[in-house]
């Protein structure tokens, strides 16, 4: 597994997308931080972009990167090779090489600026596990959406429909819940609920770590009183744990029962 992780690190980090991938929150982390001089506000806007594109771009490039390769991949299945970690290692190879080009893009101009030396450097750091984690979650649900499908078509709609849902509509839908049975108590049901959405997860760990939880209210209390504590944050990231162990197990049983 780790020739195949290689190799498709390799190949993933010389394509242009990702110079792009890199280039974009490179140049957008140098301008935010040349516009601003509070590195504080610099990350609650860093963390706006990469709730919502890093899911986006970790499942267009989870798409594209199973199909444009399938021909290889069912060359490679010819050779006495394991599924598993043929699979197994191409999608690792993929998250990699993103986290990678997102770890250099956002790192590299706050190394610039001294960061490291900061007291916002606990912020910044959970910042970037977060966007990690969530390149492995999408990209690995991607991945196994485009090993389910073989019509692209068919597959790059239910891939940019299950992004839509989680960076949209699942709020949308929390939302309008909590408008209807306002007159309940819900804080506990929205706590249970956020951790069945690994963008909304993120957010809420990113937003407490930097101690403005304050402008969520009520339910911002209940959020800090759990999972602001050492055992809530360590929960948090197990659930997001979770969220990188599903996709991989369903890409490991797809792979083991699909008819190439």
């Amino acid at each position: 597994m780790y020739k195949i992780l290689r190799y498709s690190f390799y190949d993933l980090m010389r394509s242009r997308w990702t110079y792009f991938y890199f280039g974009f929150f490179l140049l957008f982390t140098l301008a935010l931080l040349f516009l601003s001089s509070d590195v504080g506000k610099v990350i609650i806007s860093l963390m706006n972009v990469i709730l919502v594109l890093v899911p986006l771009i970790a499942t267009m490039f989870g798409i594209m990167f199973y199909y444009n390769s399938r021909e290889f991949t069912e060359l490679l299945l010819a050779q006495q090779l394991s599924r598993t970690q043929l699979f197994l290692g191409q999608y690792l190879g993929l998250a990699l090489s993103l986290s990678a080009s997102l770890l250099l893009g956002v790192g590299l101009p706050f190394l610039f600026y001294g960061i490291f030396f900061s007291a916002e450097i606990g912020n910044f750091i959970v910042l970037l596990l977060n966007g990690v984690l969530l390149s492995f979650i999408f990209s690995g649900m991607a991945f196994w959406i485009a090993l389910r499908h073989e019509n692209r078509i068919k597959g790059f709609g239910l891939a940019i429909m299950m992004w839509l849902f989680f960076a949209v509509i699942y709020d949308g839908i929390f939302l309008l819940l909590l408008m209807w049975f306002s007159d309940y108590p819900l804080e506990y049901v929205s706590l249970g609920a956020s951790l069945l959405n690994p963008v909304d997860l993120s957010r809420i760990l990113i937003l407490l770590k930097l101690d403005i939880s304050a402008l969520m209210g009520y339910t911002g209390a209940v959020f800090e009183k759990f999972l602001g504590t050492g055992l809530g944050i360590a929960l948090s990231f197990l659930s997001l744990g979770f969220w990188i162990l599903l996709p991989t197990a369903n890409i490991r049983r797809v792979a083991l029962t699909k008819d190439f």
